[in-house]
């Protein structure tokens, strides 16, 4: 977000709650996502549903950055379509893992990518990660092993493995935006929208082909009243309410503390799961959420540490 003010120092600590708390309902919504996607997505309309989650709120996010849009160039537009590629992988995998795991280890899972992304940060930079980090990696991972193994060893579910690999595509895609040149000068609103037009365009693809499962058109009609409740909760509230929220907050915030509040995601999704569909880890399971949330955040600061 370079294109972005810098942040506008905090004058009194009621500034500071009245920034924190729109971040925090950012991260319980991020948080509340695996559950609505698990809820009203099945394997036959994975596909389906990310068509319509995306394109309800994409004319919205034209219009507010219409100007900025025409002002980006060909090498910016080539280069955010390529990062909108591999955010459909990514929500492609992830959407498919919810269906086939818990939310809750959907989102323990996949904030293995707070681990992921400085770890190949240093491998394509090669330099050596502080110990600290690397203590941190392995607490995550010994917690991502016994939380898929809540009730009992046995092999990870297809779910559990894709929900890994939607971590490991998050990672790319953070590392493909920090080196594209050409999109670090973009304005962030054009860049998310291009990203998720050329998502959407992937999605539309994917649901014309044979075996797929249902077509967007299909599914909508067939939705309920809860089914369109969690459809809007993933658009306007997962998107563009998350989205907007992040441009005005780092506008007024350190982004250190933007991260360590958005970092509380996979807290929500694990209280979430619990409460609200019965999710049960047994011990090894609530060990392992322990263990993940403990890496994750000894992780991120271990990181900021050598950051700075």
């Amino acid at each position: 977000m370079s294109s972005i003010a810098a942040p506008v120092p905090l004058g009194t600590p009621r500034r500071a709650w009245l920034t924190d708390l729109p971040l925090l309902l950012v991260a319980v919504v991020w948080g509340g996502s695996y559950l609505a996607a698990k809820g009203i997505t099945t394997t036959q309309t994975v596909v389906a549903v990310l068509v319509l989650r995306f394109a309800l709120v994409l004319p919205v996010l034209v219009v507010a950055g219409r100007h900025k849009l025409r002002a980006l160039g060909a090498a910016q537009w080539r280069g955010a379509a390529l990062l909108g590629l591999i955010l459909s992988g990514i929500f492609l995998l992830e959407t498919y893992g919810v269906v086939h795991t818990s939310a809750t280890n959907a989102g323990l899972i996949i904030s293995l990518t707070m681990i992921l992304t400085p770890l190949a940060e240093a491998a394509v930079t090669r330099t050596r990660p502080p110990r600290a980090f690397l203590g941190a990696a392995a607490l995550s991972v010994t917690g991502v092993v016994l939380l898929t193994q809540g009730g009992g060893f046995t092999t990870p579910s297809l779910g559990d493995l894709l929900m890994l690999l939607a971590a490991v595509a998050r990672t790319v895609h953070v590392l493909a935006m920090s080196r594209i040149k050409a999109v670090r000068s973009a304005d962030s609103l054009s860049l998310t929208t291009v990203q998720l037009g050329a998502a959407v365009a992937v999605f539309a693809v994917i649901a014309t082909l044979p075996g797929t499962g249902a077509s967007p058109w299909t599914v909508a009609l067939g939705f309920g009243p809860r089914e369109w409740a969690g459809l809007l909760f993933l658009s306007v509230l997962c998107t563009l309410f998350a989205f907007f929220v992040q441009m005005w907050a780092v506008r007024r915030t350190s982004p250190s503390r933007v991260s360590l509040l958005l970092g509380t995601e996979p807290l929500w999704a694990a209280a979430a799961g619990l409460a609200l569909a019965g999710d049960r880890l047994g011990l090894p399971g609530l060990a392992g959420a322990a263990l993940v949330l403990a890496g994750t955040a000894w992780g991120r600061r271990a990181a900021g540490q050598d950051a700075g």
